[in-house]
């Protein structure tokens, strides 16, 4: 019987996994402890985690510092998996706590960091005049006091920054 070798690992998908583990480990065991109160759970979900991005590397794109988010979503819906096959098991005494308030305080934080880091994509002169309207809460005539410009140019700024953020969170599968 003859023994089937398998297939190496890539050393750039190995290179991945541990700058994903280096990068977002820590962070991903809190957060995953954080949803299912217990720290072995929790490993595990880092461990499924972190393989499923393994699994995944020749089509993840971008540094692994940009890939926290879809970890976090990843971990975010193994832990509810997990609660939910718990609840399916009447046998079990220690169903996960992942709680909707939670649950859903959690995922505002990914979409603001999204949201963030979309902001990010945006020219210096976009983000700033989004920063005034929207995040200060200014009029027109008061952010284009602060920035030192027209009003005429506050509109049609803002205009095409609300076009280019909709457009980086839509890469981003936000909004639509």
């Amino acid at each position: 019987m003859a023994i089937r070798q398998q297939r190496p690992v890539r050393d750039r998908d190995e290179e991945l996994l541990r700058a994903l583990h280096d990068e977002h480990g820590p962070a991903l065991l809190a957060y995953a402890t954080r949803l299912t109160g217990d720290r072995q759970h929790a490993e595990d979900i880092v461990q499924e985690t972190l393989f499923r991005a393994w699994r995944r590397a020749p089509s993840l794109d971008g540094d692994p510092t940009s890939l926290r988010p879809w970890l976090f979503t990843v971990a975010h819906h193994l832990a509810i998996d997990e609660h939910r096959a718990a609840a399916a098991r009447p046998e079990r005494t220690d169903p996960l706590p992942v709680e909707a308030p939670v649950a859903g305080q959690i995922d505002r934080a990914l979409e603001a960091w999204q949201i963030t880091e979309a902001l990010g994509t945006l020219s210096a002169d976009h983000r700033r005049v989004l920063v005034e309207t929207y995040f200060r809460g200014r009029s027109v005539s008061e952010a284009a006091v602060a920035l030192g410009v027209p009003d005429g140019t506050v509109k049609s700024r803002t205009y095409y920054a609300l076009r280019a953020l909709r457009a980086a969170l839509e890469e981003r599968g936000l909004g639509g």
